[in-house]
């Protein structure tokens, strides 16, 4: 008799390090082999994911909701709670970099422990620790922590997922092709051989699985013709991000590729702190298609922790382009020219400094509505998802995006980490969206209020200091 039915976690696995996840089919939906654990919510996974953007956005400027710089959000805007008036001073260190601090803070609300180390736990792996005590399912990538950014000095302006020890939970992943092998595995080819590297651009990781392959797309499948249909437009997607990655030669079935990336990384990246040149479209190229691999990493249940950074805390950068948004120009960057000056003076880093309520801060609103797209570009690729319950992976899952300051200017404190901007998504209706929200707590009140909610145990900050629900934001 005909197998109707498949494990939610079904893996296609290959040869050497190769594991390629299933989408969501309908087949799933009547399988009782749920991964755990399996709550009253249509089996879908607790997921907790971190979003952070460099400079942040002035107090100012986020009161103007969806008629400024948070434009780009409007299109979500029902599946966000955006939040208003969090506060991050306790967070502060005297004599340490502000831009450090307010990262540091950003999902731990715990100021930082050395140059290396955050103070504490951060929301993700709260919940992951809390939800999943005897690890997550096995064949997972325990915790995923990728991006794209140039500044480096002290770990936590780029890394934000920490153990409940204040280390890093997991290798940063700032190149698409290390990402990429991170979550899907890679070719294994004789390093010894001088033609390893010719030969690696012609194999891609679903060569090593092609047999598992044609099993679910053929006459004997258990799945019926759409799921099918979805394997094979699947699996055509991941052959299409890996040759992407890896800028890999077009193959007679394979798509068109866009240019090899030229997006520095490593020492490189940041000279000496005097920050790079680099144009809207080197950035914005190498960031979507970061982004594209870690929402695939989530739709293919291969992580459901970790973190994802659009640009460092203090980063230093001088961009140039046209900007457009929606067909029309919001502005053309040229950070260095604009500022008339040079090395990290030229920066955009620099405009943020130079914030003024009484101005109208063009350079600084152009970045940052550029922040909000490029963060909503991540967002949205998730938002067409939708799983068993009918709601879409966005939906489901909780995604709290936040950033390191509500005013860039370093001569008050107070000022600098207050009304730090948050959203976050539902968690699979655990909290309020489609609204923004004045909340005036700290952070710390937020963040532990958010994992209880998800029904972790344990809590941040000091154990002897009074819990304080911010019950407003749940639904």
């Amino acid at each position: 008799m005909k197998k109707n039915s498949i494990n939610r976690r079904t893996m296609l696995r290959g040869v050497g390090a190769a594991t390629i996840g299933l989408p969501f089919l309908e087949e799933m939906l009547v399988s009782r082999a749920l991964a755990t654990p399996a709550p009253a919510n249509g089996g879908i996974p607790v997921r907790a994911f971190n979003v952070f953007f460099g400079l942040g956005i002035p107090k100012p400027i986020q009161s103007e909701g969806f008629d400024s710089v948070l434009e780009p959000l409007k299109p979500l805007r029902d599946k966000l709670l955006i939040m208003r008036e969090v506060n991050q001073v306790r967070c502060d260190e005297s004599g340490i970099n502000a831009h450090f601090d307010g990262a540091s803070g950003a999902f731990t609300a715990t100021p930082p422990n050395g140059e290396a180390k955050s103070g504490g736990a951060s929301l993700d792996q709260m919940i992951r620790h809390g939800v999943y005590p005897r690890g997550l399912p096995a064949g997972m990538v325990p915790t995923l922590v990728g991006g794209t950014y140039f500044r480096r000095s002290r770990v936590s302006r780029y890394v934000h997922s920490y153990n409940p020890n204040g280390t890093v939970a997991a290798t940063m992943q700032e190149r698409p092709r290390d990402l990429f092998e991170r979550v899907f595995g890679s070719v294994t080819i004789d390093d010894k051989n001088p033609d390893a590297r010719r030969a690696r651009l012609k194999r891609s990781v679903l060569d090593s699985v092609v047999d598992e392959y044609r099993y679910y797309t053929g006459n004997n499948s258990p799945l019926g013709s759409a799921s099918r249909a979805r394997v094979t437009e699947h699996l055509e997607r991941i052959r299409e991000y890996e040759q992407r990655a890896y800028a890999m030669k077009r193959r007679k079935d394979g798509p068109a590729r866009p240019p090899r990336s030229q997006v520095l990384h490593g020492g490189s990246a940041d000279p000496g702190g005097q920050g790079i040149d680099i144009t809207l479209e080197e950035l914005t190229t190498e960031w979507r298609l970061m982004a594209d691999l870690y929402a695939l990493a989530i739709e293919t249940d291969r992580v459901r922790f970790g973190s994802l950074t659009f640009l460092a805390a203090g980063e230093r950068i001088r961009l140039t382009g046209d900007y457009h948004y929606n067909g029309r120009k919001i502005f053309t960057f040229d950070d260095a020219r604009q500022q008339n000056a040079t090395g990290d003076k030229g920066c955009s880093h620099e405009w943020w400094h130079k914030f003024n309520e009484k101005t109208k801060n063009e350079a600084l609103r152009a970045h940052a509505h550029m922040k909000m797209h490029e963060v909503a570009y991540f967002l949205q690729r998730l938002a067409k998802t939708r799983e068993a319950n009918g709601r879409s992976i966005l939906e489901n899952s909780l995604f709290t995006i936040s950033t390191e300051s509500g005013d860039g200017r370093h001569n008050n404190v107070q000022r600098e980490l207050s009304g730090v901007f948050h959203a976050i998504t539902s968690a699979n209706g655990l909290f309020k969206t489609g609204q923004i929200m004045d909340i005036g707590a700290e952070g710390l009140d937020v963040y532990n209020t958010m994992i209880r909610t998800m029904g972790a145990p344990g809590r941040l900050g000091p154990a002897k200091r009074e819990n304080r629900n911010i019950d407003q934001i749940r639904a």
